[in-house]
């Protein structure tokens, strides 16, 4: 920027000029803006309003393009109606913590690539946010891209998104030792907390699914439970907030996810033993106050702790669910549908993972080619 012109060059490739046009009550400079998709264009506009405020005669005027995050919010409206309350507050949490912020003051006409790579490199390293939490940003990115570009048709600029590389976790699943010395643990001194961390296990429901889940959903004749809803909480997003989260209890993760799921003997036997008179009560708690996720995982810690147990959050117990039924031979399809996965792919990618001693059990039967 050349000294006393007020000229610069935004990040979405614009030219801007400030000018003065005049002075607020409090002695405050007020400013005016003009843009240009060159330097000598910004200049000459500024040079045109100062001369009309020179000269008493009314500013040129112009039409002033929609800053981007006039379209992120108009993105957002219309997804409100048509995806979960949960669905929306993860959207809107990212729009307003992560796109507006860096993005929210450009005009979408002078988006490039070479934009969405700075947006993207700024997110990985001055933000250093992990890989799959960036891929989640820019899908939500991706969305007002193509919101912004039926809003301006014919002139939004053709631009790529070259979302990073997710390196595939290792997920932690317990051995067979470290299964039965957990589930011995548990037992010693049942509780309903800890009945439910066996249920899991032995079903491999999603922690939000058990927290939810009450004892009229529990068929300990038909040996099946059925989930209909989840727990979560939530950012408070109402205009009368006095909090900053909030608990919901609504549907499950997606339309999959509501299902029923056939219990073996032994969780059953479980269920008779532990049921409470009153079906209304939560499974985890016996009493109809319900207990959330976060303090959940905080018994899941200490009871871990407690055996000797490293590395063990509540997904550990659906990923170990998951790895037995495969290791015993669980037919892929029933498997996919009693974790509540919209496809088997999901479940071979994500959850199944083989142990050693399915490895070693496997490679056994190389034996028969004389390997």
């Amino acid at each position: 920027m050349a000294k006393g012109e007020n000229i610069f060059r935004r990040r979405d490739g614009r030219w801007e000029a400030r000018y003065s046009k005049g002075r607020e009550l409090s002695g405050k400079i007020k400013y005016g803006y003009c843009y240009g998709k060159t330097y000598r264009e910004a200049k000459e506009k500024a040079e045109k309003c100062k001369a009309a405020l020179a000269s008493g005669n009314p500013l040129p005027t112009s039409r002033t393009p929609n800053l981007f995050s006039a379209y992120c919010m108009g993105w957002l409206y219309a997804k409100k109606s048509k995806v979960k309350e949960s669905t929306y507050i993860k959207y809107s949490t990212v729009v307003e913590k992560h796109i507006i912020p860096k993005l929210g003051d450009c005009c979408p006409l002078g988006f490039t690539t070479e934009l969405m790579d700075d947006f993207i490199r700024e997110l990985q390293f001055e933000d250093e946010l992990a890989p799959k939490t960036v891929h989640d940003i820019l899908v939500v990115l991706h969305g007002i891209l193509k919101f912004t570009a039926s809003k301006c048709k014919g002139v939004f600029p053709t631009v790529e998104i070259n979302y990073p590389k997710i390196g595939k976790k290792e997920m932690r699943v317990l051995s067979r030792e470290e299964q039965a010395r957990f589930i011995s643990y548990l037992q010693k001194d049942l509780d309903p907390c800890r009945f439910g961390i066996l249920l899991a296990l032995c079903t491999g429901i999603r922690i939000g699914e058990l927290c939810a889940l009450r004892w009229e959903y529990v068929s300990t004749r038909d040996k099946a439970i059925k989930i209909v809803e989840t727990l979560q909480r939530l950012r408070d997003t109402s205009a009368s907030q006095n909090a900053r989260t909030r608990i919901v209890i609504g549907p499950p993760k997606s339309d999959t996810s509501v299902r029923t799921i056939p219990m073996t003997e032994y969780a059953a036997g479980l269920c008779r033993h532990m049921k409470p008179q009153s079906s209304a009560a939560y499974v985890l708690t016996g009493t109809d106050a319900f207990m959330e996720p976060r303090v959940l995982q905080y018994r899941l810690e200490k009871y871990t702790q407690a055996c000797g147990l490293e590395g063990v959050h509540f997904h550990t117990l659906r990923h170990t669910f998951a790895t037995r039924a495969v290791e015993v031979g669980f037919e892929i399809k029933s498997l996919s549908e009693i974790l509540g996965h919209a496809s088997v792919t999901i479940t071979l990618d994500r959850y199944v993972h083989s142990s050693l001693e399915l490895k070693r059990d496997n490679m056994q039967k190389m034996n028969a080619a004389g390997m």
